[in-house]
């Protein structure tokens, strides 16, 4: 039994002394993220941090990249070209899901006032309110949107921050604001707590995630806006998500990497992070840099794709 014992003992000090540590995925030895999606020699790079929780990155013309800083009211630019960081507003009433409209405007979810809003990109002036009831009555908090190609607005509405005695609507549900905004339709009432959204350029598909029940679902958009043809996509809740010109669909599980399913759903190389992700961009002047925010940090990464 101690020859035994010795044996095992040897055995396991050998294991390991073979074992080396990795930092968070990368190669401990070359310093690269191994992902066949990912450039040539690649390394996550820290931009900035030292904030209070990341979130609702939107890209500019140029590559620049809007993003807030949900817990302080803060909107963030950061300057593709010199780097630099600059505020745009440090009051953004709960500012969380963003997207750059074709006319240069800051379409925002103001999560606090229970609207949507399209703001200048420069003074941060609410310049329109898009949508901000349903049926006479207010949203709960709106959270992410997707803006179709022809202008409309899908948007997710949990109750992240809101008691139940304060909310107005029957449910969490996904909504559209048609492009003359004329009338709000809510397109999605079957959800536990709706969050990530994304579509493709060509406005024939959308995605969802629904958070707390860990999957994300796949639709076909209608002419009119309406959504169909539910399907199970992929077994992941996310808070954000983005397509590359692949039509892969990159997602920000509560997990420190990014999960990445191809249009099939099959699940490819994750990207490994320091730290969870709240939500993922393409920005950067070439549209191939993956901007990823986290609770206290941005970071980006060069991949081998552009995002849709």
């Amino acid at each position: 039994m101690k020859v035994l014992i010795v044996a095992l003992v040897v055995i396991l000090a050998a294991s390991c002394l073979a074992w080396e540590p990795k930092a968070w995925g990368q190669d401990a030895k070359q310093g690269r993220i191994s992902n066949s999606l990912v450039a040539e020699g690649a390394q996550l790079e820290t931009l900035a941090e030292g904030f209070t929780f990341l979130e609702g990155p939107a890209v500019a013309q140029g590559g620049d990249l809007y993003f807030v800083d949900l817990r302080v009211n803060k909107i963030l630019r950061w300057d593709w070209k010199t780097r630099k960081l600059t505020t745009l507003t440090n009051d953004s009433h709960g500012a969380n899901g963003m997207q750059m409209d074709a006319q240069g405007r800051l379409i925002v979810c103001q999560g606090d006032l229970r609207r949507i809003v399209a703001m200048d990109s420069q003074t941060a002036e609410v310049l329109e309110v898009l949508a901000d009831k349903y049926d006479g009555k207010r949203f709960n908090n709106p959270n992410d949107l997707w803006m179709d190609p022809q202008g409309g607005v899908y948007f997710t509405d949990p109750a992240y921050s809101r008691k139940k005695e304060d909310l107005e609507q029957d449910g969490r549900h996904v909504y559209y604001i048609p492009p003359d905004g004329k009338r709000v339709a809510k397109v999605a009432d079957d959800f536990n707590t709706p969050n990530g959204i994304v579509g493709t350029p060509d406005g024939k598909t959308l995605y969802i995630t629904d958070r707390r029940l860990g999957r994300t679902y796949r639709y076909s958009i209608q002419p009119d806006g309406s959504l169909a043809d539910k399907r199970l996509f992929c077994k992941v809740g996310a808070d954000g998500m983005t397509l590359d010109e692949q039509g892969n669909l990159y997602t920000t599980p509560q997990a420190k990497e990014i999960r990445i399913y191809n249009p099939d759903g099959e699940q490819l190389d994750p990207i490994p992070l320091p730290a969870a992700a709240s939500n993922v961009c393409f920005a950067g002047e070439d549209g191939k840099s993956l901007f990823i925010t986290t609770a206290n940090a941005l970071y980006a990464i060069p991949l081998k794709v552009t995002g849709q």
